[in-house]
């Protein structure tokens, strides 16, 4: 998805308004969608009859907000909205709103003074869900005065309330989980700083006319990746279709003592709708492994057949013997291959033979695996992620996802995609194995290595944060991510 600055967005917002959509509708499209993420946030968290707060600027992020607080209070959800400025401050398409919103009976409140934002702040909120409608892209300069003190509020609320942020979080100061952001994605939300404050990122579709995006520039070198570009990957399957239809996938991993990584590589490749996997694992494991997934096929001598993927790195150890397997497997390979952990580290001063490969490669690195491939520190690589990952994408020929907040994929002659989703109670080990099946799993089906290494890592990241709105990110586990891809993919396919 193109992203692109607050000077174009507005813009945007002018021609369509210009067209013949009126600034007050799209207002409303953009509260209506706000309240739509909101319901979803709500539901997941099993947060439904809790109370919501909406604290408001006089922009038109306090317009969105004072229609999202409308629609849900007509719902009877526990509403309630306090705008940070005097009334008068509210004008324009906000006015309207606000006015249509006190009507219907919302509960209000204005908070003028710094006096009263510290009352607020120690007599605090029984809110669970907090919505920052005080500053969209507009604004500019440090915030000052209530609005200083109102996101000063909202941020102490964040250790104990979800947060949700209107199209960007108020002066990059307020940590969101959700970040509703408004028609396109905009360029401040991606930077690398940003990332603690914006969470995930969802988009609503305000009506633009497509011509008007295509027309306009934005940022070239990124996009980011949301489930509006990801569903024609995913088309409808015939009703004639066998197990062979859908690729099969090879998992070549484990060693004694570490049966886990593979095991869970495999049972993602399972779940990335793959017809077929197989796994080559060590004799000492091979009980362990097949136990661990019986739907996989799994041989401990090196097994004939038509794979149409190959997953090698998972658990597999650094030994000799890895460094020989993969270097014949990047030699005699047709099909693509992805490498991760042990078989990326194992290539550390040997990247000559990545750029000779002759099959499409992904290599899905963290960043100790990133710097130990291209010796270089860890604190370099994430400096400069983005400059690092288009690096070695460019320098190997291949597909690269340099993991981590705000996981990035690059490859040669496309712009760097971005992932929102995610969380940080997916950094725990087994992570990165599902997410290398995964991909695995989607590359095997004919999908190409760029646009698999994309859903594979949005599916994985709203997997883990489905899976920590059930369990808590502090309780998740790498197996819970798994059970979760299935709803993951309901996001992108209705079948």
């Amino acid at each position: 998805m193109k992203i692109v600055s607050s000077e174009e967005m507005r813009e945007l917002d002018r021609r369509t308004i210009q067209a013949g959509i009126p600034g007050q509708e799209l207002m409303y499209t953009a509260g209506e969608g706000l309240a739509g993420a909101i319901r979803t946030l709500a539901g997941n968290h099993q947060l439904v009859d809790s109370p919501v707060l909406f604290i408001a600027g006089p922009g038109n992020n306090g317009g969105d907000a004072f229609v999202a607080a409308q629609l849900l209070f007509e719902e009877d959800w526990a509403v309630e909205c306090w705008l940070a400025v005097p009334e008068n401050k509210v004008k324009g398409d906000a006015l309207i709103w606000l006015k249509k919103m006190k009507k219907a009976g919302v509960p209000f409140r204005t908070l003028e003074t710094s006096e009263d934002w510290k009352s607020a702040a120690e007599s605090g909120t029984d809110a669970e869900i907090l919505v920052d409608g005080l500053l969209g892209t507009g604004a500019a300069g440090e915030p000052r005065g209530v609005i200083a003190d109102a996101i000063s509020f909202i941020d102490s609320q964040a250790d104990r309330a979800l947060v949700v942020a209107i199209d960007i979080p108020s002066a990059m100061s307020v940590r969101a989980d959700l970040t509703v952001t408004m028609g396109l994605p905009k360029i401040e939300s991606l930077e690398p700083e940003h990332i603690d404050y914006v969470g995930n990122i969802e988009v609503i579709d305000l009506g633009i006319p497509p011509e008007f995006i295509e027309e306009t520039a934005g940022d070239t070198t990124r996009a980011l990746i949301h489930s509006f570009d990801l569903s024609e990957l995913f088309p409808r399957r015939s009703r004639d279709a066998h197990k062979g239809s859908f690729g099969h996938v090879l998992c070549i991993g484990g060693s004694k003592g570490f049966s886990g990584a593979v095991t869970m590589a495999a049972r993602a490749a399972v779940r990335s709708g793959a017809g077929l996997v197989s796994a080559f694992v060590p004799e000492a494991i091979h009980g362990l492994v097949a136990l661990g997934v019986p739907e996989a096929m799994v041989h401990s001598s090196m097994p004939e057949g038509d794979w149409t993927a190959v997953l090698a790195g998972c658990g597999m150890g650094r030994s000799a013997t890895t460094t020989e397997q993969v270097l014949q497997l990047l030699e005699i390979s047709s099909v693509p291959v992805i490498l991760d952990a042990d078989a990326i580290t194992v290539m550390a001063g040997q990247t000559d033979a990545l750029v000779s490969a002759r099959c499409p490669l992904v290599l899905t690195p963290h960043p100790g695996e990133f710097a130990r491939l291209f010796g270089l520190k860890v604190a370099d690589v994430q400096e400069d992620r983005f400059g690092m990952v288009r690096m070695a994408a460019d320098k190997l020929g291949a597909t690269v996802v340099l993991k981590g907040a705000g996981t990035l994929v690059a490859s040669p002659d496309a712009p760097v995609a971005v992932n929102m989703t995610g969380n940080p109670g997916m950094a725990s080990g087994g992570s990165g194995d599902v997410l290398a099946g995964l991909i695995t799993g989607l590359a095997a089906q004919g999908i190409s290595p760029f646009e698999a290494a994309c859903a594979g890592v949005w599916l994985h990241g709203k997997a883990g944060d489905l899976a920590a709105s059930e369990k808590s990110q502090a309780t998740m586990a790498a197996t819970d991510m798994i059970e979760k891809l299935p709803e993951a993919f309901r996001e992108i396919s209705c079948r």
